[in-house]
């Protein structure tokens, strides 16, 4: 077994692995360190010697590891005689995982985890580094690699969330019913801020980061089995499904990107359509909440054969409700690109305007972008121009960059 086979046993068990061992010493920060000094040693031994049951070697090399570290803890010394009574012998490996692993609570647990990890006591940077590395098993690097900062930054995000967690005394167990919804909001937000910057890239050479997108929709459909009655899980879900849907028609072979009208709509996933759209039938059982509306505009692009035959009216519709439960600058702006679709240029343009009088979005390349589509479809090409190169000096991202740049210089 060699070092993919070990990423790939952790990536699918680490949220099952830290959720039992937090259960069973108490602490997550401690659980977290076992678990990943007994992948480093799964990587030396296992090339040498593959485990019957990896997952099961992991489990108890990992409860082994957190034993010796509580053994040296000495303040701990009442609560290791209580652990040890079961195990002084030294366990066989399949005792010391039924030991652990109820499977009844395994689910909890992994809730518990999810819950830990988004603990509004955290910086935003740390929940979204602990969410990948401890729910989804994504090591310091590619989590560094995703997020393009350095490896020293994600390990310091991840040791200081940690200590914040322990400091607050965080109760390792589902939210009470009382304040769950509330909590529920920022694993979401959590999920959703991971999807974005893989179906984004914020900045750096590549549009796309599909890997880490990917992650977050396997997460969220962990938190949708483990939250099946609560429909913005749901919501959420079919959002990242309906947008992933498009993924293989976003960019041309060298990279650059293809904009909404110029892809190539039988590149669309239908499978994750379907997905997608089965997920925002959950959602919109109990009319739907900020994420449902969004996936429910993606569905209005995802069922439609082209730009011209979409249906503009529905999604202004939407992008209006949207408005009402979750107002922000950007899904303004988004209605805009709607209503520029639906009624034309010269209504959007006002609603542009408006935002830059009131300056909602300083810094944003997404306003001159849209700005200059507008201007440039009214015929005002040297206004247009001037915006689009203004976008192209505020984008980040290289990638959109040039398509601004090439699409100014078209209206020179």
């Amino acid at each position: 077994m060699g070092m993919t086979d070990v990423e790939a046993v952790w990536r699918i068990e680490s949220a099952r692995i830290v959720a039992a061992l937090t259960r069973f010493t108490g602490d997550f920060g401690l659980a977290e360190d076992a678990a990943q000094e007994a992948v480093a040693e799964a990587l030396v031994s296992w090339p040498l010697d593959s485990p019957a049951n990896p997952a099961g070697w992991l489990m108890a090399t990992a409860r082994r590891r957190a034993i010796d570290a509580i053994r040296r803890r000495t303040a701990l010394q009442d609560r290791y005689a209580l652990l040890a009574a079961d195990s002084a012998v030294g366990p066989a490996v399949g005792s010391a995982v039924d030991e652990v692993v109820d499977p009844d609570r395994i689910d909890d647990d992994v809730l518990a985890l999810m819950f830990v990890s988004c603990h509004p006591v955290l910086s935003p940077e740390s929940r979204v580094a602990l969410t990948l590395r401890v729910v989804g098993g994504l090591s310091s690097e590619e989590i560094a690699r995703a997020f393009l900062v350095s490896v020293p930054t994600v390990q310091a995000r991840i040791t200081r969330g940690k200590k914040t967690i322990a400091a607050a005394g965080v109760p390792f167990e589902p939210p009470p019913a009382a304040e769950r919804r509330e909590r529920l909001g920022g694993v979401l937000s959590v999920l959703y801020v991971i999807f974005t910057e893989g179906s984004t890239a914020t900045s750096g050479d590549r549009l796309l980061r599909p890997d880490l997108a990917y992650e977050a929709i396997r997460l969220t459909r962990t938190l949708a089995a483990l939250q099946p009655d609560e429909p913005e899980v749901h919501g959420l879900l079919a959002l990242c499904e309906l947008t992933a849907a498009r993924f293989p028609a976003r960019t041309g072979p060298d990279g650059s990107p293809i904009l909404l009208e110029d892809q190539d709509r039988r590149r669309w996933d239908l499978s994750a359509i379907r997905r997608g759209l089965a997920a925002l039938a959950k959602a919109s059982a109990r009319g739907l909440g900020p994420y449902g509306l969004q996936a429910a505009i993606a569905a209005a692009h995802a069922s439609a054969p082209s730009v011209e035959a979409t249906d503009w009216d529905r999604i202004v519709i939407l992008y209006e409700a949207l408005g009402r439960v979750a107002p922000s600058p950007v899904v303004e702006l988004n209605r805009a690109v709607a209503v520029a679709m639906a009624s034309g240029p010269a209504q959007a343009l006002a609603i542009v305007d408006e935002l830059i009088a009131s300056d909602r979005l300083p810094g944003s390349h997404l306003l001159p972008t849209v700005r200059g589509e507008l201007l440039a479809r009214l015929g005002r090409r040297p206004e247009a121009r001037a915006e689009l190169e203004l976008a192209a000096r505020l984008c980040a991202n290289r990638r959109e960059r040039s398509v601004l740049l090439r699409k100014a210089a078209t209206l020179g």
